[in-house]
């Protein structure tokens, strides 16, 4: 089930959630809703940075050694690279964006248990989303190269296939923004 270095970034993503969630529900009483909602942001910048970094790095390295055989072919190869990246920037926006909806930047965090536990929860549909799009995107992007690679001229194919993936992104994306700013009440 989990094999190669997606299967191995889910197994770790998932891991991590669970934990963080373990520790939320025996310890959420102790830590506070300040600490569970704080959890459930860093929690999506996390797993979203961490899809986007290891599906950024493989698909980089694969254009670089195309790039080495033929120079010409590296913008086509960086926007292929590229599209893995924007798992993070999304899991960066809803952590964003929780942070404002608790008034963190205000320095007036005053959360109960519920309301810590709202903001956890609104955070994991981009958390998830974002963590397993990112990586299987950069699969479709290294498969995508190898169009590259034979027919530069098709680059536009590659992009929408690998592109398709990133729907799910968004999707998560916005079911987290709309959770936060709309069912979370504080």
């Amino acid at each position: 089930m989990f094999k190669g270095i997606v299967g191995s970034w889910l197994l770790v993503g998932s891991l991590f959630l669970v934990v963080m969630l373990a520790i939320g529900l025996f310890f959420g009483s102790v830590l506070g809703g300040n600490v569970l909602a704080l959890m459930g942001a860093g929690l999506v910048v996390f797993l979203g940075g961490v899809g986007s970094i290891v599906g950024v790095g493989v698909t980089g390295e694969k254009a670089a050694g195309m790039t080495a055989e033929d120079p010409d072919k590296f913008g086509r190869l960086l926007l292929l690279q590229a599209l893995p990246g924007t798992q993070g920037i999304y899991g960066f926006l809803v952590g964003f964006l929780a942070l404002v909806k608790m008034n963190a930047f205000a320095g007036v965090m005053s959360l109960n248990l519920e309301q810590g536990w709202q903001v956890f929860f609104a955070c994991i549909p981009a958390a998830v989303s974002c963590l397993i799009s990112a990586l299987y995107q950069a699969r479709v992007s290294l498969a995508g190269m190898d169009i590259v690679a034979k027919n530069p001229e098709e680059s536009g194919k590659a992009m929408i296939l690998s592109a398709m993936v990133e729907t799910y992104a968004v999707l998560g994306l916005l079911a987290s923004i709309l959770l936060i700013m709309f069912a979370v009440k504080i």
